[in-house]
């Protein structure tokens, strides 16, 4: 009994020792490696009002009157969203050629087009407004005093990419 014990410790020692090393938390440049942020459909009112909160308060700190999130807008987000998925890159033009005043013209939204920020991540909503916040032309677009309305929406790919678009509106 006692040397099947030890057979048995020397064998998960050895077994230890060629098991692969832990993934490192960081990465070459020293920051933390992204963690794939999953949204479920049951996330995603949560995540509009969170980001409508957040951008109200950064707002109301500027100065600036609150945005309400708008149907139109929203649905000119996902719309661009989406297509920038399928065009593997985040730029402001759709794949038909549209700009950002045509999408909130197709969508339906009477007002004015005041901005729109794009983002391409791994990241959280909220980390993705800080980056945003960061840029001093998307933080225009979410300071913009004129603002009225919001529009937001993602698109998040099966490998975890989330493609985040903000449009702004009076």
């Amino acid at each position: 009994m006692f040397r099947l014990a030890v057979i048995f410790a020397t064998t998960s020692l050895f077994l230890a020792a060629c098991a692969a090393p832990p993934a490192p938390s960081l990465g070459p440049d020293g920051r933390p490696l992204p963690r794939v942020y999953r949204i479920s459909a049951g996330d995603a009112a949560e995540i509009q009002f969170r980001m409508l909160d957040s951008v109200n308060a950064l707002r109301q700190a500027a100065g600036a009157p609150p945005v309400e999130l708008n149907a139109p807008l929203t649905a000119a987000a996902a719309t661009h969203a989406r297509d920038m998925s399928v065009q593997n890159r985040p730029w402001h033009f759709g794949s038909d050629g549209s700009s950002p005043i045509d999408r909130v013209k197709r969508a339906g939204y009477a007002g004015q087009l005041l901005g729109e920020t794009i983002s391409e991540t791994y990241e959280t909503e909220l980390e993705t407004l800080a980056a945003w916040m960061d840029a001093p032309d998307t933080r225009r677009v979410i300071l913009e005093p004129a603002a009225r309305n919001m529009g937001f929406a993602w698109y998040q790919e099966a490998n975890g990419k989330i493609w985040w678009t903000m449009v702004m509106g009076n």
